[in-house]
């Protein structure tokens, strides 16, 4: 891969690079479905979504699923999911603020709680693979964690420093991730959490990916 010295950002998929909003709370609701729940509108899910997911759950249901229920559960919104997201695509400028990150001498990378063998060949199929140094989806179960996802990924890019990497996401749980591994978060509010919630993650928060690279840059510098 190369050294690298320059700053560097992770970046999260669902929520954030890949605008895939409709066919999350389509598969949410779905799910819910299973257990005679009511649908939730983006701005409940919003305000009420976290991880690990059972948690999230736990908030609609006044306790957390059983295992069964859990299973169930994540096996509709995952098919749900799968057969929606064909109608998504990258968020807007994306693609362009990718090119540029790049060309300006930074590198990138990527890291998604979303399943590796279904993340790599959708992300190749959008045409922006060759912008980073490595895609890693998740692999083993659903509903977890970034933080441990994080450090491998990070573990496994030659030449870049936790100091000068910057991950931008759209959930408070990028910020924890990041910080387990002594980098820096910026969040982004067209995804899956309210202002409001990321706010309380105590890191930069902004409303385009625009302004999350120029604040990446800033505190990469």
């Amino acid at each position: 891969m190369g050294m690298h010295a320059s700053a560097h950002i992770v970046w999260d998929w669902n929520g954030t690079l890949f605008h895939d909003n409709d066919a999350i709370i389509g598969a949410t609701n779905a799910a819910f479905a299973e257990l005679g729940l009511a649908p939730i509108t983006l701005e409940q899910y919003r305000a009420l979504y976290c991880v690990p997911v059972p948690k999230f759950y736990e908030r609609l249901l006044g306790r957390l699923p059983t295992d069964a229920e859990w299973e169930l559960m994540d096996g509709v919104f995952h098919r749900y999911y799968t057969e929606h997201r064909v109608r998504c695509g990258l968020t807007e400028g994306a693609a362009e603020l990718l090119a540029g990150w790049r060309s300006g001498g930074n590198s990138q990378s990527l890291l998604s709680m979303y399943g590796h063998e279904e993340l790599v060949p959708l992300v190749r199929g959008l045409g922006i693979e060759a912008h980073f140094l490595r895609v890693d989806g998740r692999t083993g179960p659903s509903g977890g964690s970034k933080a441990e996802h994080m450090e491998r990924h990070l573990r496994a890019l030659t030449g870049v420093r936790p100091t000068r990497t910057v991950v931008i996401g759209d959930a408070a749980d990028d910020a924890v991730a990041a910080r387990h591994v002594g980098a820096r978060a910026v969040l982004y509010t067209g995804g899956s959490h309210s202002r409001a919630s990321l706010e309380e993650a105590g890191v930069p928060v902004v409303d385009t990916l625009a302004e999350a690279v120029a604040e990446a840059h800033r505190i990469a510098a």
